[in-house]
């Protein structure tokens, strides 16, 4: 029984692991409940996302990757052990080899974080990618011939923009701004407006189910609860997508402009391909509604959603393990 290559999309808000010959075997929130008084781990993914805002004094329900990297080591590492375990996919005597995707500009000392996470929890060889690529093959990009592809990959903590060509990276720019900044803004706006305390999976939903980025592009609206700030009792409010979109402008901007810095720094040649074959979206941000628009409004180019945005690193990690063999050795020491 020998042991599985697993490839893991580490991300600020899921976990997608992708095991050798089998697909994608798990996809999980970023979520681990502790005890507070006893450091114990009670729950992690789903079960414990169920718990956010929700637990007693002593249980806290811990996010343990904060912008794409590593905020609590112990933690992390508890929660990959705790999903590899489940995956059982360790052999009788050798252990799996690990591919793990991260963002763009991560410092040595982030990757390597990241890096003896993965082999704390049960890794034999661990690989460390870029998420951009990965996330660019997955969506089903050519990103081995001469010829320039533009991904924008929208997670939950970092947002990656880069170009590609000859299977590499040419320029790129990851900022800090992503689904989670855009939960947040929405609970703000509310906070503000209409002195009204929600929680981040309200402020989730409000994002998925009526929210915009394109003006005029969506007319929903949505009741929702939360608490009255003035008189401490529970209230209900209805929102609009306009409302949503006008919360939302200044976030998505910043992501306009990192992809229009990263094409301003593109070489001319690369450029004339990115006008014929568009700029690729993936990453659950890929999903907000009327980002592709905005995107395509802003540049000038075409702008397209990958298949399964959510999946498109997960799927690259499994493509990229076929060939790990042909990976260039960019192990760190």
């Amino acid at each position: 029984m020998f042991a599985r290559d697993i490839g893991i999309d580490l991300g600020t808000a899921n976990v997608l692991i992708h095991v050798k010959g089998k697909g994608i075997v798990l996809n999980e929130p970023s979520v681990v409940a502790l005890d507070r008084n006893t450091g114990k781990v009670l729950a992690v993914g789903e079960e414990a996302r169920r718990m956010v805002g929700r637990t007693p004094g002593n249980i806290v329900a811990i996010r343990p990757l904060k912008d794409g990297v590593i905020a609590d080591f112990d933690v992390t590492e508890a929660m990959l052990k705790h999903f590899i375990n489940k995956l059982n996919v360790k052999g009788f005597l050798s252990k799996p080899r690990i591919l793990i995707c991260c963002p763009t500009n991560i410092t040595s000392v982030e990757q390597k974080a990241i890096k003896e996470a993965a082999e704390k929890s049960g890794g034999k060889k661990i690989y460390l990618e870029e998420e951009p690529k990965v996330a660019a093959i997955g969506a089903g990009m050519d990103i081995f011939q001469p010829s320039g592809n533009m991904v924008v990959d929208i997670g939950g903590g970092t947002t990656d923009v880069a170009v590609l060509s000859m299977g590499d990276i040419v320029t790129s720019s990851s900022i800090k701004m992503a689904g989670d900044k855009f939960d947040n803004e929405i609970l703000q706006y509310i906070k503000r407006r209409y002195k009204l305390l929600i929680g981040e999976r309200t402020a989730e939903n409000i994002k998925i189910n009526i929210g915009t980025v394109f003006p005029g592009s969506r007319k929903e609206e949505m009741d929702i609860r939360g608490r009255d700030m003035v008189s401490g009792l529970p209230r209900t409010i209805t929102v609009y997508s306009d409302e949503i979109e006008q919360a939302l402008r200044e976030s998505v901007s910043v992501i306009v402009q990192a992809a229009k810095s990263v094409l301003e720094r593109t070489p001319p040649e690369l450029s004339a391909d990115i006008i014929d074959r568009g700029v690729i979206l993936t990453g659950g941000g890929a999903l907000l509604h009327g980002i592709d628009l905005l995107l395509a409004d802003e540049l000038k180019v075409p702008v397209l959603v990958a298949e399964n945005p959510m999946d498109c690193v997960a799927i690259g990690t499994g493509i990229m393990l076929d060939n790990i063999d042909r990976l260039p050795k960019r192990k760190l020491s």
